[in-house]
């Protein structure tokens, strides 16, 4: 099966983009209320919950990626009962995931309190609390989870978009009723719970009703499991590190540093993962039909999109990373009041955190899609490790400096490099290594640039708070566009990167060529 690369990565950016708004916008309104209607340390407790669940997804192994990975070839060569048998493969080994995480987690309950430095509000059971989210997330193990990943194969994310975005509605308009007429962080919880719950019997019913010819049986012969379990296997150490990153600086800014210091922290920190996620949404939209590229076409084909690809992400990301850094501290201060702002060091080290992070997400969709999980598994355990150790190492005497640059650090010097060892190793041409390097670095350049001076101009202007918030959105927009432009404008690649968006943002007009995505 031929897939419609274009029309699909377009179709999911739109989808994506829009839930993805939706997921930036309302959480930025609940935790105001919550904020205001329950206090900081509820803010704290919620990101610490967030953080040991994914802890305890460390189960999932990986499973999905490799389970996604493995339907690229059957459903290009339209592979009816291999898909049905790793359907069948897949439902098993989430089924053992949602009582291994359900059995860990409750494991886990005696040393809930020792994670929290100092009290908790009053009224609170710790306990019921975390079993209510520890139920929110075995169960969407256990409810037909498996049936997503046919939509991901055949680059239909925007399906699971769509529903995403009419439960996710519902689920936090009623999320700020509750807390605004009951504050009952109980009953919070229980509409989150409900609202995942509906979010998989959704997905599950549009997969049938798109691909009832595939459904859970058949067995795989011993060869291809074997495979599959090393792919897992493989995937371990990434998700160990993602699961580090994500979750450690959490735990100890709890441990260290008590629940006030951490909602501070995590004030700042949904800001980048908002952005983030907003530029995740254009890989997620592209990787399946980057997967499917890769395991159909040549080597120096391959390579060319990851040139286009990269220019047009590393110059989105250099332009968010200046908006970021100028927008910053207004917008905390509109949003959350100047009581809850943190030091201006503190925002130049999350723009460069933000700007590493999204590197690495880049070049990591790249190994993803081509499956080279064997050959990486040791780079993302070695990055998690040295994060963790300088985290411990750094945290009592540099504090949330320490937290944020020992993240940077280990992206780097340790993730990005390795990343570009191996995709040249196994993915690429080796002797365009050299080549993309000075892409990458050149765009890196421009970027730190052009935050420089979008930052320079804005610090000149000295106005009221939401005059400050306007203009310097304009400043920091323009500038860095202005010099990405003057550098790239004549470069063979930006010319190429213009043409492929325009298949992306127009696949029905004149611009009908396939698609290299």
């Amino acid at each position: 099966m031929k897939l419609e690369r274009t029309k699909n990565a377009a179709r999911n950016i739109v989808f994506d983009g829009t839930l993805e708004m939706v997921n930036m916008l309302f959480p930025f309104v609940i935790r105001s209320v919550m904020l205001h209607c329950l206090g900081t340390e509820y803010l704290g407790l919620n990101g610490l919950f967030k953080s040991l669940l994914t802890f305890l997804n460390l189960a999932e192994l990986g499973v999905g990626s490799a389970m996604v990975f493995s339907m690229y070839k059957p459903i290009a060569e339209d592979d009816t009962p291999t898909i049905c048998a790793l359907l069948r493969l897949y439902r098993t080994l989430y089924r053992i995931i949602g009582l291994t995480v359900a059995a860990v987690g409750l494991l886990l309950m005696p040393v809930l309190r020792n994670l929290i430095k100092g009290d908790l509000p009053v009224s609170m059971n710790l306990y019921i609390l975390y079993l209510m989210n520890l139920g929110n997330t075995v169960m969407t193990y256990w409810l037909f989870a498996y049936k997503s990943s046919l939509l991901q194969a055949h680059q239909r994310r925007d399906v699971i978009s769509k529903v995403n975005l009419a439960v996710r509605l519902t689920e936090y308009v009623l999320k700020i009723l509750i807390l605004v007429y009951t504050r009952n962080y109980y009953l919070y919880l229980s509409v989150q719970l409900l609202c995942q719950l509906a979010v998989n019997l959704l997905t599950a019913v549009c997969a049938t009703k798109m691909y009832p010819q595939y459904v859970p049986e058949g067995k795989l012969p011993k060869e291809k499991t074997l495979d599959i379990f090393r792919r897992v296997r493989d995937l371990f150490t990434s998700k160990l590190s993602a699961t580090v990153f994500d979750a450690a600086d959490t735990l100890v800014i709890s441990a260290f540093m008590g629940l006030t210091v951490l909602a501070l922290y995590q004030n700042y920190y949904f800001i980048i993962t908002a952005l983030r996620m907003m530029l995740v949404v254009v890989l997620n939209a592209c990787m399946a039909g980057v997967g499917n590229k890769l395991v159909m076409e040549s080597k120096e084909a391959n390579y060319r999109d990851l040139e286009k690809i990269s220019l047009l992400f590393l110059w989105v990301l250099g332009v968010s990373s200046s908006m970021l850094l100028c927008m910053y501290q207004p917008f905390i201060q509109v949003w959350m009041g100047e009581n809850n702002m943190l030091a201006i060091g503190l925002v130049f080290c999350f723009v460069v955190y933000y700007y590493s992070m999204g590197a690495n997400k880049l070049i990591n969709m790249f190994k993803d899609a081509a499956g080279i999980w064997r050959r990486d598994r040791w780079r993302p355990l070695t990055a998690a490790l040295a994060n963790l150790s300088l985290n411990l190492a750094t945290v009592r005497w540099l504090g949330l400096y320490g937290v944020l640059l020992s993240s940077v650090f280990s992206i780097i010097f340790i993730q990005i490099p390795w990343l570009f060892h191996n995709l040249f190793q196994e993915v690429f041409p080796r002797q365009y290594m050299g080549r993309y390097i000075r892409l990458f670095s050149s765009l890196t350049a421009v970027a730190l640039i052009s935050c420089g001076a979008s930052w320079f101009v804005c610090s000149l202007l000295t106005l009221n708070v939401w005059a400050s918030l306007i203009l310097n959105a304009a400043v920091s927009f323009l500038v860095p566009n202005l010099c990405y432009y003057a550098v790239y404008r004549r470069n063979p690649v930006f010319k190429d990167s213009l043409l492929q968006l325009k298949r992306i943002l127009l696949p029905s007009g004149k611009t009908t060529q396939s698609s290299n995505i």
